[in-house]
């Protein structure tokens, strides 16, 4: 049997067509390639986001900004000396990009002007940190991405 060009286009057009299909069925049926958003309310968040500029401008116009540093007990979140840690409350959000089950939040309670998060609680690999904190009715914000 002799296949002419047409037959030939036809059966290409075919083909490409079922070789996108099945890519598009396999990434939509396998949990293997199911991606979550980074943030379920991305929409509220979007609207918080000049907040959070201007908490980052604030944290600029320190004299010395939060610090942290990887230790035997844990990650160790340094605040500003000059200040009272008494005075300083907020919140510390620790994202892991890949896996959302270990993405935890905390509570600011300082007994100095040193927070311990415990080794036992972080996993190696890359964490972004967010600490979203006040002092004295002003806010402040640090974000960093780590790798611990």
């Amino acid at each position: 049997m002799k296949i002419n060009w047409g037959t030939g286009i036809v059966i290409a057009i075919v083909a490409f067509i079922s070789f996108i299909m099945y890519f598009v069925i396999t990434m939509s049926v396998n949990s293997k390639y199911d991606h979550d958003l980074v943030s379920e309310d991305y929409y509220a968040e979007e609207l918080q986001y000049q907040n959070d500029i201007n908490k980052l401008e604030s944290a600029s116009e320190l004299h010395q900004n939060v610090t942290y540093k990887k230790t035997n007990q844990g990650l160790v979140i340094q605040f500003p000396d000059s200040l009272n840690y008494k005075n300083i409350t907020g919140k510390l959000f620790l994202y892991r990009p890949s896996n959302k089950q270990l993405d935890f939040e905390a509570a600011i309670s300082l007994s100095n002007s040193n927070l311990l998060i415990p080794d036992n609680r972080l996993v190696d690999g890359r964490w972004n940190i967010k600490i979203d904190w006040q002092y004295n009715g002003k806010s402040y914000l640090f974000k960093e991405s780590i790798n611990y």
